[in-house]
């Protein structure tokens, strides 16, 4: 396996890891170090990915630097290798919101997290972050998202899944590859609020999408959110009526 690594958006360093023999085109499992004076980890990867996701990150600053760890949701791929990243940055502390530090982080982190409520803004130093309540959405009742407010990034978790080994930026809309997958996988929980939650994100004006599967997307972000709203909402209709 190898990690490769891009530069996002200033200072946001997209780490990818592209497996190959995942049907039916492989899968890409992207994590985010975001360098500031207190250095931000999202999305850890699973426990098998942390020596080449470790060794890509050590090529950006030393692991030691770390200061924070979250993800979006209690989950192999995306917290698998957390105790691995605490013990190799003494320093860093997980960070999630109410219900993750309740419900599993308080007990399986090896050092206690710290909560954020949300819309809480968290200084790095040189970039400030916003903890975003998603309950359930994409599939999760703890589900929480992060924004970059100096870069109006905003990191989408598993919203936005895409197959294959695409590039690590786009400007193409991402919207019908996001699409494919889901009805391939059919992760996303439908509720009467997913719609909803996925459109409120469109308030933050995000210029850039960054994807924990595939492809990051930079242009009209406030359009794609809504083109996966509407989807969304018309899954749960035909869900409803089927």
């Amino acid at each position: 396996m190898e990690t490769k690594v891009d530069e996002i958006a200033p200072n946001i360093f997209r780490l990818s890891t592209f497996i190959p023999d995942m049907p039916p085109y492989g899968f890409t499992f992207n994590q985010y170090l975001i360098n500031a004076d207190e250095p931000l980890l999202f999305h850890c990867g699973g426990r098998n990915l942390f020596e080449s996701v470790s060794k890509a990150a050590s090529n950006i600053l030393p692991l030691d630097k770390i200061r924070w760890i979250s993800f979006g949701h209690v989950e192999s791929d995306e917290c698998g290798s957390m105790n691995q990243w605490l013990a190799a940055a003494p320093k860093a502390q997980v960070v999630h919101g109410v219900i993750a530090c309740m419900v599993s982080l308080n007990d399986l982190a090896d050092r206690p997290p710290r909560v954020l409520e949300n819309n809480e803004v968290l200084d790095l130093g040189g970039k400030r972050v916003r903890y975003i309540d998603t309950p359930h959405v994409p599939h999760a009742w703890e589900s929480g998202l992060v924004f970059e407010e100096t870069t109006k990034t905003l990191f989408t978790g598993d919203l936005f899944t895409q197959l294959g080994n695409g590039p690590a930026v786009t400007t193409e809309s991402i919207v019908s590859s996001a699409i494919l997958a889901e009805e391939g996988f059919h992760a996303t929980a439908l509720t009467p609020w997913t719609a909803s939650t996925i459109r409120s994100l469109k308030s933050l004006n995000p210029e850039c999408l960054a994807v924990m599967h595939g492809s990051c997307f930079k242009g009209d972000c406030g359009a794609e959110l809504e083109a996966l709203a509407t989807y969304s909402a018309d899954a749960l209709t035909k869900a409803q009526t089927s």
